[in-house]
This record gives structure tokens, C-alpha cells and sequence, in this order.
């Protein structure tokens, strides 16, 4: 039961994180959270430590969970190791998506197109789905690990630069060209493109 429970806060805080309801610095209180999921708050704390080993937590004030924060530089190579990840694996995905997996990444996009679309979830779907599309299963484990620590600020720059969701709709038509045409080099460099636009945008909203 506890730990079907901790799942069940690990998921939650995660998906509010995606969505930009928490932010970082962000206090997470086992007590409210208790609370909130009706739960005692073991799980809870299984939930928050799990968040913490993902890099997504840290200790705050008086030793509380916090949503993460980070300095310039720490942000630089998360984002760096990023994008060569994802550059790496968008090229595998051009020469071995399935032709079912190219019509669902195909999808993604025009549904990231529409002006009622949660951009921020379309987005996340775009980048799961070429890791996917990728057929490595290791790569895909760490690089799933690697975007959770980016999430927090990805949704943001979303939400504080609305002219950056045009942008990006732009590089996944791209991306996504290329991974149709089967151009892994194009793809892979487009991708690492792709990040590098985030995280430049990231830095604008954070200045």
C-alpha cells in the first residue's frame, strides 16, 4: 500500500511541476501534502526522497523539500548534457522510427499547432516520443532522468515567453522534417538546436 501511495505523490508533484503550478524554490510540507492526498506522511516522504535522488528536490529551510533550484552554471551543463543526448538520439530516431511511430510523432506536432493545446504538455510528448523512436532502451533511462531535472524550467519559459512557444513550433517542424526524410545528422543537429533555444530563452526569463 505504501508504496502504491508514494507513487501516487511522486507522479502528482511531477505532473505539477510539468504544468508550472510548482516552481522553484517552491516549498514541498509533508504535512499538506499528507493532507491534500489523504495520506499519512511516510509516503509522502518516499515520494519527496525519490524526487530528491531525480534531482528534482532539494533541502531548503529548516530542512524542508524544496522544488530545485540552480546556479548558472549547473543550469549550463544540465542543458548542454541535454541537448547532446537528445541531439544523439533524435538521430537514431530518423533512421529507426517505425513508420506507426512516425505518424504519431506527426500527430504531436500538429496537435502542438493548435492554439487550445497545452504547448508545454505537447512539447514534453514531442521529445518522449523521439526517445522513444530512438529503440535504446539505456539511452532512453537516462535521458528521461536528465529531462525531469529540466522540467521546471522548460514549462516556465513557456508560460513567461509566449513568443517562444511560436519558436519552438518552428524547431519541431523542422525536427521533425528531417526525422521523416530520415536525415539523422539534420535531426541530431537540430535537436541540440532545439535545447540550446531553451535554454537561451530560459536565461532571458531568468534575467
Amino acid at each position: 500500500m505504501s508504496k502504491t501511495s508514494s507513487d501516487k505523490v511522486h507522479s502528482a508533484i511531477i505532473e505539477r511541476i510539468m504544468t508550472g503550478e510548482l516552481r522553484p524554490g517552491d516549498v514541498l510540507n509533508e504535512i499538506p501534502l499528507a493532507e491534500a492526498f489523504g495520506l499519512s506522511r511516510t509516503p509522502v516522504r518516499e515520494a519527496l526522497h525519490r524526487l530528491n535522488v531525480l534531482g528534482l528536490t532539494e533541502r531548503g529551510a529548516r530542512r524542508a523539500f524544496v522544488v530545485k533550484r540552480m546556479d548558472m552554471s549547473a543550469m549550463h551543463d544540465l542543458f548542454e548534457s541535454v541537448a547532446e543526448m537528445e541531439g544523439l538520439v533524435s538521430g537514431m530516431a530518423a533512421d529507426r522510427m517505425t513508420a506507426s511511430e512516425r505518424q504519431t510523432l506527426t500527430a504531436i506536432v500538429m496537435r502542438g499547432e493548435s492554439a487550445e493545446a497545452d504547448y508545454g504538455e505537447a512539447n514534453a510528448d514531442f521529445h518522449a516520443a523521439i526517445q522513444r523512436g530512438a529503440h535504446n532502451a539505456v539511452l532512453a533511462a537516462l535521458l528521461h532522468d536528465l529531462s525531469l531535472r529540466t522540467l521546471p524550467w522548460r514549462v516556465g519559459q513557456f508560460r513567461a515567453r509566449r513568443a517562444r512557444i511560436e519558436t519552438s513550433r518552428s524547431e519541431h517542424r523542422a525536427i521533425l522534417e528531417a526525422i521523416l526524410a530520415r536525415r539523422g545528422d539534420d535531426a541530431a543537429q537540430l535537436m541540440r538546436a532545439h535545447v540550446a533555444a531553451s535554454f537561451a530563452g530560459i536565461l532571458d526569463m531568468m534575467g
